[in-house]
Parts: structure tokens; sequence; C-alpha cells
């Protein structure tokens, strides 16, 4: 496939392939994604709902609103989102996971779009989304302003654009690296680089050149008492992220 977007790293789209058979391992090298899967998945939901007038406690709550999950690995987030109604684009540069990813939606009957190309590529194409998702990507992209306005730029008016990624402090080097990779090994080693890491601030100030505006910000948290992730105002490691383009008048809503 055609490298031409500037944001791609070779050395990540590389080192994400050499686990695409283990994406829907439970207890594999991903099982700490899948962990965290739901309350990204749940925070993903209730955002486009509330802003597209939609109950979030409805099983197809996201009918009819086309997504894109950029860097989508496996398909971990794609497939739940495309159960919950949304036309699901996934995209990943990696050939081996968009593999993965299509084999197993279509063993499960699950309709998910599965793309290998690039987010470059897919706004050179004039795509356009109601919410885009960059979740656990920005951390492993080659330029982080540079994605995250091509990103930006196939949101709809008035649409949503949602990421997850890492801070960069010292507190997720000693819990999402030392702790995560090295101590728990709940991911390889090697997973995150500390200084690729991105701070809320860096993060808000890319989405605000992008024409965007933030509109709400959350903190992830492991309580380890429930054996769960959860919501929370610590963003020191990890955080999430909701954006809005205004539409053509100018108003975010």
């Amino acid at each position: 496939m055609k490298r031409s977007a500037s944001s791609v790293d070779e050395a990540e789209v590389a080192r994400f392939s050499r686990h695409a058979d283990d994406w829907w391992d439970t207890r594999g090298p991903m099982a700490a994604l899948h962990k965290f899967n739901p309350v990204r998945l749940a925070y993903i939901r209730d955002q486009a709902a509330a802003r597209y007038s939609r109950d979030a406690k409805k099983l197809d709550c996201l009918k009819g609103l086309r997504m894109l999950d950029i860097g989508c690995g496996g398909g971990i987030l794609s497939e739940p989102l495309a159960r919950l109604g949304a036309q699901m684009v996934g995209a990943d540069p990696s050939n081996e996971n968009i593999a993965v990813a299509a084999a197993h939606a279509q063993e499960g009957g699950v309709a998910v779009d599965y793309r290998a190309t690039t987010a470059e590529e897919l706004a050179a194409a004039g795509e356009r989304f109601d919410v885009v998702l960059a979740m656990e990507v920005v951390e492993h992209v080659a330029d982080v302003n540079a994605f995250v306005a091509t990103c930006a730029a196939m949101v709809k008016p008035g649409g949503l654009m949602v990421a997850a990624t890492l801070n960069r402090t010292l507190k997720s080097f000693a819990l999402a690296i030392v702790g995560a990779e090295y101590v728990l090994r709940w991911l390889p080693r090697g997973t995150h680089q500390w200084d690729k890491f991105v701070t809320p601030n860096e993060l808000e100030l890319a989405f605000e050149r992008a024409g965007l505006q933030v509109t709400g910000e959350r903190g992830v948290i492991y309580n380890p008492f429930a054996d769960r992730w959860q919501l929370s105002s610590d963003t020191d490691v990890n955080y999430m992220l909701v954006a809005e383009r205004p539409n053509k008048e100018g108003k975010t809503s």
C-alpha cells in the first residue's frame, strides 16, 4: 500500500502488525485494551448520543451515524460501535490488522467497512464523518499536529472528534510504562514511548488549530478493587477528549 501520509510512523505500524493475530485474544498481548474497551465505548456512545439527541440506553442509539475509527487495529472498538447502529469505517495502515479485523467481523456477522489506508488518504478522497475517533492512536503517530488536522478535516459541521491517549507525566512513565509493561506485563515491552505521550494542553491546542472546539475532557483510571477502568477527574495518565466542529452558522449545537 502506498504510504503518502506524513503522520504514519512505520516502526509503530510494524510493531502492531506483529501482534495482528492477537487482537481478539482477551488473555493475550491486547488483554489490557480489552479491559479498557468498555469505558471508552461508553464515553463515545454517550457523547455521540448527547450530540445527536439519541437515547444512549437504546441498543441502536447510534443508528445512521457515520463514524470513522482511525487506527482501528483488529477492530475491537469498531465492532461494538457497529452493533450500536453506527455506520462504521475502520481504517488502519497495517494490512495484517485489517485482515484480522475483517475476518472477525465477517465471522460475527457485523457490518464494518474496513480499509487498509491512512487518515491522509481518506481525507484526500473527500471522506466526511459525523464522528471521528482517534483512540490510543496519537501517541503512536509521527506528527501529532498533522494527524489531528487531517482527522479534523473529515469531521462534518456540527460533528465530533474523540481522542483517547496518555499524558506525558512522571506518573504516566511510572504506571503506563514501568508498571504496565515491565512489572505487571499488561502490555508487550516497547508498546509505548514516553516522549511521544501528549499532554491535554498540547492535544487541545492541536484540536483548536484544526478548527475544532473542545467540549469535554475526562481522565480514566484503573480501579483495582473492581478490576475495571472508570472515568475520573484525574488526567495524569490516561484521558479522553471530545471536540466539535462548529456548524455552518458558527454554532456548536
